[in-house]
C-alpha cells in the first residue's frame, strides 16, 4: 500500500492510497479520513460506495461529509467503484465494465477475471483497513449513492457480523427490475435470474429472517430524481422492508435531483445516523 498525500481537513487529514489487489488483479486507489484524535484508537468506520462513472474521488471531493464526520469521530473510507487499467476489459457505455462494478463478484468471462468487487470490499479491502487504520472492526458501517447504495443495502444484508449500520442515497434497489441493474447482472452473472437474488436489495430483504432486531435503515431520496421510476424504485424497497418488519427512514424529499448537491444536503443526517448506530 502505497500513500499518494495528505491533507489536513477539520483537524483530521484525508490521505489518498494505492494498492495492488490480489482480488482484482490490478491497482486500486481508495481514501481515508480519520479524524481528529484518532490516532492510535479504534474509531468507529463507515465504508462509501459510490454510483456509475465515479472513482475514489467524487466523495472525498463533492461530499462535504467531512465536516460531520470529525464532530462525529467516524473514520470514513472511499473506494474506487471498479477495477481499473488497461488490461481489464471494458466497453463504451458509461453504464457498464469500468466504473460500474456493481459492487458483486462476476461469474461471466471476460468480466470474472477483474470484477469481483463484493469479494474486494467485503475482505481484501476491510483487511487493509482494519490492519493498517485506526479502525474498531467490530464497529462497521456502510453507505452509498445510486449503484453504490445497491452496494451499501446488498452488503449490508449479506454481511450482518460485519457491517452494524447502512443508510443510503437515491440506492438502486431492486436491479433485477430494473434496465441498469438488468444490464449488469446479466452480463456479470448471466441470464439464470436465480443467481441475481444474492445482489439485489428488495429479494435479500423479503428473505431476511432476523429483520425486527436490526437497527433502522436511513434512505434519501430525491423526488426530482431523474432516474426515480424507472431506475431506482425506493417504493419496492419500502414494501419489502415492511414485510418483514424491517425499520425504515424512507425520506422523500421534494425538489432534489441524484447528484451531489443533494447528498451534501443530507450528509450529516447520515454520518449522525451512523454514529448513533456505531457509539451505542
Amino acid at each position: 500500500m502505497e500513500k499518494l498525500s495528505e491533507h489536513g481537513c477539520f483537524g483530521g487529514r484525508v490521505n489518498y492510497y494505492k494498492h495492488n489487489s490480489d482480488t482484482l488483479n490490478c491497482e486500486m486507489r481508495f481514501t481515508v479520513f480519520t479524524p481528529p484524535g484518532a490516532e492510535g484508537k479504534n474509531s468507529p468506520v463507515v465504508t462509501y460506495l459510490a454510483g456509475l462513472t465515479c472513482t475514489e474521488d467524487n466523495f472525498t471531493l463533492k461530499a462535504a461529509a467531512y465536516q460531520a464526520a470529525a464532530e462525529s469521530g467516524l473514520v470514513v473510507i472511499a473506494p474506487d467503484t471498479s477495477p481499473r487499467g488497461d488490461h481489464v476489459p471494458d466497453v463504451d457505455d458509461w453504464d457498464f465494465a469500468k466504473g460500474a462494478g456493481f459492487y458483486l463478484d462476476a461469474t461471466i468471462s471476460p468480466w470474472d477475471k477483474n470484477f469481483q468487487m463484493y469479494s474486494y470490499i467485503t475482505r481484501e479491502l476491510n483487511s487493509l483497513i482494519v490492519d493498517n487504520f485506526p479502525v474498531d472492526a467490530a464497529r462497521q458501517g456502510i453507505f452509498g449513492h445510486s449503484m453504490g447504495g445497491h452496494g451499501a443495502l446488498t452488503l449490508y444484508l449479506r454481511n450482518q457480523g460485519l457491517y452494524k449500520s447502512v443508510s443510503a442515497f437515491a440506492p438502486i434497489v431492486a436491479p433485477s427490475q430494473c434496465p441498469w441493474g438488468h444490464k449488469a447482472l446479466s452480463n456479470y452473472l448471466g441470464d439464470d435470474m436465480t443467481l441475481w437474488v444474492d445482489y439485489d436489495a428488495v429479494a435479500l430483504m423479503k428473505n431476511s429472517e432476523n429483520a425486527p432486531s436490526r437497527p433502522a435503515i436511513l434512505i434519501d431520496q430525491g423526488l426530482d430524481d431523474p432516474y426515480l421510476d424507472e431506475q431506482l424504485k425506493p417504493h419496492l424497497f419500502e414494501e419489502a422492508c415492511a414485510a418483514v418488519g424491517q425499520k425504515l427512514n424512507l425520506r422523500r424529499q421534494a425538489g432534489y435531483d441524484h447528484g451531489y448537491f443533494f447528498i451534501q444536503s443530507f450528509i450529516e443526517d447520515h454520518i449522525r445516523h451512523h454514529r448513533e448506530i456505531l457509539t451505542t
